[in-house]
């Protein structure tokens, strides 16, 4: 994974469905097909209209080429649904195979929503707690201890939030080699060549973002239950929200690979994933946006107090309890992080997300306001796909009345 640009997606978030006009009693099939057609012919170029002029609207198509963007697909939620979901372009540049509902894209970093929410249910299970020590849990690997941890321990809060003091790394590898196992990446040892998990900062002291702390947190699992990451996932999260397009597991299984939208580069050119064949609590997932839009219903179902399927509502509003203020003047827009997700707003403005971006070209991002029962995710099989869902939003906002830019 590469680092994603936080600043143009958390402007996306803060602009985003704040203060939205009430939705009617009754869906009406018509009128959302309309809502359909004029987002696809509505998308203003990024930066156009800066300058006080009215910026000139382009189609989906014309943006998704100049952004040389082979496929996206969508799902906005309205009243807790999926008031529609589509597909656009294709999963190969130059192929045929065109994206559909059912295509698999890299969820890349909103993976980690997924993994906080495996944490919540574990904890509600009473087998793990967020303060404790997690070498306490941890069989396979320790963290290291050092000066930083002599008073402060990594506890999963921690890396949940990103305050773990761990480094902020990608995951390279030797491909010449065998594969790395999850101990290997967390040691940094040959044949995977990131930075080890060592602490860097004492636990608690500053936000810094890392990837390797969720693959901590993903050892943590995978010792306390036994079982594989990925089977995980699909026995506490997939099976019970009816995910069934969602894995952890890459290479996908033979059945799902016709379904896969490739990535390509800034140029537009099909490049091979770099999906990491251990480490994968961190951006791993190949889902859907329909099958991360059942999630974030649920979410928000959950905090409101309507469900409790997959996490106590209580335990969703822990996870949408600030716990560390983050730096302005870093992101573009003030933010804070709860357990897992990015937080904006307050009160019915209330927003929850997580952006995602994995070389060598794709992107994802969901955003869900659980006061309003509303939320859209985007993903794209292509690394101009952030500035893309930037334009896409600026659509859908305009077409839906819901002010933009606030």
């Amino acid at each position: 994974m590469r680092p994603r640009p936080f600043c143009l997606i958390l402007l996306i978030l803060s602009g985003t469905f704040l203060f939205l006009a009430a939705p009617p009693d009754k869906p009406d099939p018509a009128q959302t097909a309309q809502r359909i057609r004029e987002v696809e012919s509505s998308l203003p170029e990024f930066g156009a209209g800066n300058d006080g002029s009215v910026p000139k609207l382009y189609t989906l198509a014309e943006r998704m080429a100049a952004g040389k963007v082979p496929g996206v697909s969508l799902a906005v939620i309205d009243r807790l649904r999926i008031e529609w979901a589509k597909g656009y372009g294709v999963l190969r540049a130059g192929g045929t195979a065109p994206v559909t509902t059912e295509s698999l894209f890299e969820a890349a970093s909103t993976s980690k929503l997924v993994t906080a929410v495996m944490v919540l249910r574990t904890v509600e299970q009473d087998r793990l707690d967020l303060d404790a020590d997690v070498n306490t849990y941890l069989k396979s690997w320790k963290v290291p201890e050092s000066e930083f941890t002599r008073e402060q321990k990594v506890t999963l809060r921690r890396p949940l939030t990103h305050r773990a003091g761990l480094p902020a790394t990608n995951f390279p590898y030797d491909e010449t080699a065998r594969i790395p196992t999850l101990v290997q990446v967390l040691r940094g040892e040959a044949p995977a060549q990131n930075k080890p998990a060592v602490i860097e900062l004492v636990p608690g002291s500053k936000w810094q973002y890392s990837n390797i702390g969720y693959v901590v947190i993903q050892q943590v699992l995978e010792d306390v239950y036994g079982q594989r990451f990925e089977e995980l996932a699909r026995t506490m999260v997939f099976r019970p929200l009816g995910m069934k397009s969602s894995t952890f597991a890459y290479p996908l299984p033979p059945a799902w690979r016709s379904r896969e939208a490739v990535p390509h580069d800034d140029q537009g050119t099909a490049r091979e994933p770099a999906m990491h064949p251990a480490a994968r609590a961190q951006g791993g997932l190949m889902t859907t946006p329909s099958d991360l839009a059942r999630l974030t219903i649920e979410l928000m179902r959950a905090s409101g107090g309507r469900s409790g399927r997959l996490l106590s509502p209580a335990s969703v509003r822990q996870m949408l309890q600030p716990e560390v203020e983050l730096d302005p003047k870093l992101f573009g827009t003030p933010a804070r992080e709860g357990l897992g997700v990015f937080l904006l707003g307050e009160g019915e403005g209330l927003s929850f997300g997580h952006p995602g971006s994995n070389y060598p070209g794709a992107t994802c991002w969901l955003v869900g306001y659980p006061e309003k029962g509303r939320g859209v995710i985007v993903m794209t099989n292509g690394a101009g796909g952030e500035l893309l869902a930037l334009e896409l939003m600026a659509a859908l906002t305009k077409v839906y009345g819901w002010p933009f830019g606030r």
